[in-house]
């Protein structure tokens, strides 16, 4: 059985031709391709590292279990989907209204595992019947509202927990990774995130020399005088050791909260293996469904021991356009990686010590960006919310999403946020449609057979990243 892990060396090993490209059966040297795989985990480390620490998990056990998420993946897909999986920003919102709601971070973990069981078998749909079944109970103007609601459903949490802690350094923070995305080109405009994490560590290093102990609230929601940056429990962490391990509980007001996710993340699957396909010029069509389900175990595996849930990366797209090698043997490379930081807690204790303030300066874009992904959805789709059937479920429930709108039906039990949201969208379109008259109904598929109609301007942008580069 081929499972992907034979490669030809390509070239001489050492540089591509201009013009050529390293495809995925092919590799540089192995000191090159050990490189580019630590290259991959650079790209990924910001928002990586960030989404754990904003949902209460072990960073420790957060990359390494993406490592092992990014082997079953290439698996899966034997190889041809060069793609590395860290954690899903799409869950940090449902983690904050968990929390929020009384819910420990076994709570968390186990409604997290639920949905990826979830993504797991709508993977396996898609591979019995098609790309079709997913425009036919998400179209675009669904999912676009949902990656909305859930991005923007954040925005409270910037403001009243991180923020609060130090806004200067926030301010700040905001601004020099807003200048890092727009100014930076090629593979630095890609780890934007992890260069305003390294700015905001210093800024708070120097504010802490210059003016002492801040007076503010601390991470607790308690006004006291504290230091910015405390690196006390770096000194006490061991260089070598195992992570922090915890088995899932489940409640189900937890698993409705986090169960729209599921359409964040089949939007997102679907975005990124057409993206890689036309970057390699191989039709991965037939490899959605498995991408899918290769998503979803990751995620059950991660979330089974306590980690946080996985899913397919952006960032490392970029850094595959900018040095056009789409080789997977580099994937194992950062996979492998990220195993080694994962034994490592002193290199956790440094991820968990990132100040209030500088997570408030970088969530305000972060959290922004996550919500206007939706909107993206609706402009590559062409979604025309002239139309009502388009407007009025997206309109309500983007509203209900962003402003904790509640339904209570007993005592112990309602529905509200992003769940409440996102059932308003998807029960209300589908009701409006079937009432609906005849010329409002004509709206272009987010996927035909593949994912031909999805993401149409992938392969341009891929091409300007690495003409940029």
């Amino acid at each position: 059985m081929d499972l992907g892990v034979r490669w030809k060396l390509h070239g001489d090993g050492r540089t591509p031709a201009p013009g050529a490209v390293v495809r995925p059966d092919e590799r540089l040297s192995w000191p090159r391709t050990a490189g580019l795989g630590a290259q991959h985990v650079v790209a990924m480390f910001g928002a990586s590292f960030v989404a754990p620490v904003l949902m209460g998990l072990d960073p420790n056990l957060a990359i390494m279990m993406s490592g092992v998420s990014t082997m079953i993946f290439l698996l899966a897909t034997r190889g041809r989907v060069p793609s590395y999986l860290g954690c899903s920003l799409s869950f940090v919102g449902v983690a904050a209204v968990i929390r929020a709601q009384g819910g420990t971070s076994a709570t968390v973990t186990g409604a997290v595992l639920v949905v990826g069981a979830v993504l797991f078998l709508i993977g396996l749909a898609v591979q019995k019947f098609g790309a079709r079944i997913i425009h036919a109970a998400m179209p675009p103007v669904v999912t676009g509202a949902v990656v909305m609601l859930i991005g923007f459903n954040l925005a409270p949490v910037t403001a009243s927990t991180y923020w609060p802690q130090d806004q200067w350094t926030a301010l700040l923070v905001m601004l020099f990774t807003g200048l890092a995305v727009v100014c930076l080109r090629g593979f630095w405009s890609r780890i934007a995130i992890f260069l305003g994490l390294v700015f905001g560590y210093v800024l708070s290093w120097v504010l802490d020399r210059i003016f002492g102990k801040i007076h503010s609230v601390d991470g607790s929601g308690k006004v006291t005088d504290h230091w910015r940056l405390d690196f006390s429990a770096v000194g006490q962490a061991d260089w070598v050791g195992l992570p922090s391990f915890h088995g899932p509980t489940f409640q189900w007001s937890a698993i409705l909260v986090a169960l729209p996710v599921v359409i964040a993340l089949v939007a997102e699957n679907a975005g990124h293996v057409k993206a890689v396909g036309e970057m390699t010029g191989e039709k991965l069509d037939d490899r959605l469904g498995t991408a899918i389900s290769a998503d979803g175990i990751g995620s059950v595996l991660s979330t089974a021991v306590g980690g946080p849930p996985n899913t397919t990366y952006s960032e490392n797209i970029g850094v595959m356009a900018a040095t056009r090698v789409y080789s997977t043997a580099a994937y194992w490379a950062a996979a492998c990686f990220a195993l080694l930081f994962g034994l490592c807690p002193k290199f956790g204790a440094v991820v968990a010590a990132i100040p209030g303030g500088v997570l408030g300066g970088i969530t305000v874009i972060l959290y922004g960006m996550i919500g206007l992904l939706g909107a993206q959805i609706w402009t590559n789709a062409r979604v025309d919310l002239r139309n009502p059937l388009n407007l009025v479920p997206a309109a309500a429930g983007i509203i209900i999403g962003v402003g904790g709108v509640s339904l209570d039906f007993t005592d112990n039990f309602s529905l509200g946020g992003i769940a409440l949201g996102t059932i308003v969208v998807i029960t209300g379109y589908h009701a409006l449609r079937a009432f609906a008259p005849p010329h409002l109904k004509d709206q272009k598929p987010l996927l035909d057979e593949g994912t031909s109609t999805y993401g149409e301007s992938a392969h341009t942008d891929a091409g300007e990243r690495s003409a940029g580069s």
